[in-house]
This record gives C-alpha cells, structure tokens and sequence, in this order.
C-alpha cells in the first residue's frame, strides 16, 4: 500500500512543511518543485538576473502587484544587456493589469504580445469564438538551461495562509493560493523553448513551425524514466488533453489521486474516472472548498452525488484556494501543468502539461498531496443529498453553462 492510500490524518504534522521545495533528479534532468509562488517568483528572479541570451515569458495571468512588477525589471534590465526579451499574455486574463505596464515593457525593449484580445478576435469571421480560446500556459524560458512550467500566475501570494489573512489585505478569501510548479534544467528543455516559439510564431501570424505529433504510444510503452510533454490545442480533436490523460487513466490499477482547481471532468476522462474506481482502483479527488470561480464550484457539486455513488472519494481544500492541477497514478505516473479537468481545458484553451514516469517525482507530488488532505474534509453522501433544493437547482443551472466557465 502506497503512503497516499493510508489515512491522511495519520500522518504526523512534521510530515511536510507547506511551502518547502522539493530538489530531485528525473532522467537527466534536475528538477525543483514549487507550491507556493513566493519563493517560485524568487526563483525566477535569480534566474532571469542570469540570463544572457534570452528571457521567454508566457502567463494567463502577469499582474500589476509586486511580483509582476519585479518580473518585469528584471525583463527590462536584460533587454538593455542585449537578451532577446519576450513576454506573452492573455489578454482576458491579464485584463486587470493597466496597459501602460506593458506598453513600459514594450518601450524598454521588450517584445509584447497579448493573445486574443478583443481587437484581434473583430478581424477573424468567427470573432466570439476565437476570444473565447485562451491562452492558459505558464512558460519561462531562460538562455539554453533553464524552463519553467505548472500552473502558476505572475501574481503576488506571498504571506496569506487563511481566508482571515487574505480579507485582511482586501483580497478575495481564495487568496494565498496552493499551486505546483517545476523549475527543470537538462536536455529537454529545448522542448519547452520549442513550445513557446511555435505559440510566438502562430500569435504574431510569422512563419509558422510545425506542430509535431504527440509520442502517445511511445510515452505509453516507455519502460524507464522519462519526461513527455505535451502542449495542446483542444480546437484540434488530435491535440486534446484527453487524448494523454484517457489511456493514463486506464492504465490505473491501484490508485488515482488527483490535486485540481477546477473539476468538471467530461467525455473520456469522466469514463476513465468511472471505470477505474469500478474496478477497485482508489480514487481520490482534491478541490478547493472555497473557488474564485463560485460558478465553477456550484458545477462541481452538480455531480458529486455521482461521483460517490462510484466509490470516489471527495475532498474539499480548508482556508487556501487550491490552484493545482496534478494527477499522480499507480506511484509511478505524475502530470503537472497548467490543465485543469473542465471544459474550458479539454475543449477550448491553449495548455501545456508535463507526464512524468518516474517514482521519485511520484514520490513528491503524493507528499504535497497528503498535506492538501490534512488541511481538508472529506465530502459525504449524506450531505449531498440532504441539501436545500435551491442549492440543488443553481448547481445544475451551472452545470448546464459548464462549457462556457
């Protein structure tokens, strides 16, 4: 029986520290595992104060606080050395952040671009639509060395750790999120490089490169450690998430525990979900009890009343958002990235995830899974059904827009 599939509570509280990084060795590479953005931000300060050739950034999310702004000094001063200096953001994620932040980017000889703003979907028959693809990737890339990817923002989280600190500081109470996020240096980093000029290319409409084909069946029968990655564009049925996680899932036999900000699986996942627990594979689902997204959260709780009848289990994060979105299967198979199991991931937004076949990456996603456990409580189905009818009917007007959250 693995460490995850003992009783949470169990464990003794010096198990973990929230907060601390995680330094291993995967195939080659040396990896740093971050779960919470200060010392993520600090980390990439150190590294971009380094760079010489080149500073790539890609972020839903760059804000205009103490972190986006460190960043973007950081940006300025190696464009000023000569390092080819870019920075791509979504345009509606990033809608909070004053456009003269980034126009004082683009004067100091960063390269700017914002994806899909509104502006950009007018030009294209099908405008709606076309905004309505996001750019959710969280991508740096410095010199020929290092890369970083998960699902962090640029934004400031530093010192909220309860929904009381962050009301505090006139933030919401999801504030002070829970995230992971991998700093990786070695050989494959040139894939994430890759992965970013192909995005550049296509957004700025130069010459574009070519996309190429997902190692599924490869990944699949890889008997040693190894590291895929995967970058996706759902409005391609070719380049669906689901496409990795499907086969991953069935290949479950003892347990699944995912770690995820928002939780609406559908289609293959959902029946992969399904199967797995049918066949007596311990199913374990974390998710935040408080969302910045409520619609999202009334949506999840639509089908929790399906999901336990199934024999999966339910957790909902205390205090903090939980932001993750990582999969661990078996102690052997782990994806981190920036894809949640909704709609908007499987079907409409720009994603990239890593798949890591190795034990000892296995090894510490499950310990920051243990810790999310001990700071939750576990959904029953009694609860479920002994809600209000109201709460009922909104979580399935919710359910019903899912395509749309």
């Amino acid at each position: 029986m693995s460490q995850l599939d003992a009783d949470p509570s169990a464990a003794p509280p010096s198990a973990h520290r929230p907060g601390e990084l995680a330094a291993l060795q995967v195939a080659g590479h040396e990896l740093t595992v971050f779960e919470e953005s200060p010392p993520l931000i600090a980390a990439m300060l150190d590294d971009i104060e380094q760079a010489t050739r080149r500073v790539w950034l890609e972020s839903y999310i760059v804000a205009d606080d103490n972190a986006g702004r460190a960043i973007a000094e950081a940006m300025k001063r190696r464009a000023a050395a000569g390092a080819d200096c870019r920075l791509m953001y979504d345009a509606v994620g990033s809608n909070a952040t004053p456009a003269a932040f980034f126009r004082d980017l683009a004067h100091s000889g960063v390269h700017v671009e914002a994806y899909h703003s509104l502006w950009q979907s007018l030009w294209h028959f099908r405008s709606l639509r076309v905004f309505n693809r996001r750019d959710h990737r969280k991508l740096l890339v410095l010199d020929d060395r290092v890369a970083y990817f998960g699902g962090m923002n640029i934004v400031d989280q530093s010192g909220i750790h309860t929904v009381e600190q962050a009301e505090a500081r006139r933030l919401p109470a999801s504030a002070g999120w829970r995230d992971v996020h991998v700093r990786l240096v070695g050989p494959q980093q040139h894939e994430v490089s890759e992965a970013f000029e192909r995005l550049w290319r296509t957004a700025r409409g130069t010459r574009r490169r070519r996309w190429p084909r997902w190692p599924i069946r490869q990944m699949l029968s890889s008997p040693g450690e190894r590291i895929w990655f995967f970058d996706c564009r759902p409005q391609f049925k070719h380049r669906r998430p689901a496409r990795v996680l499907g086969p991953l899932l069935r290949r479950a036999r003892r347990s699944i525990t995912l770690s995820m900000a928002y939780f609406i699986p559908q289609g293959r996942v959902l029946r992969e979900l399904l199967r797995a627990a049918r066949r007596g594979v311990k199913v374990r689902v974390i998710i935040p009890g408080k969302s910045d997204v409520p619609v999202v959260e009334w949506a999840t709780r639509h089908f929790y009343d399906k999901l336990l009848k199934h024999g999966i289990h339910i957790y909902e994060r205390k205090d903090q958002m939980l932001h993750s979105k990582v999969l661990v299967i078996d102690d052997a198979w782990t994806v981190i990235g920036s894809c949640n199991l909704d709609p908007r991931s499987m079907l409409l937004n720009l994603e990239f995830f890593a798949v890591f076949h190795s034990r000892a990456m296995a090894a510490v996603v499950r310990r920051i899974s243990r810790y999310e456990l001990r700071n939750s409580r576990r959904v029953s189905l009694a609860e479920c059904v002994g809600r209000p009818w109201w709460q009922r009917l909104r979580d399935r007007l919710a359910w019903s827009m899912r395509r749309w959250l």
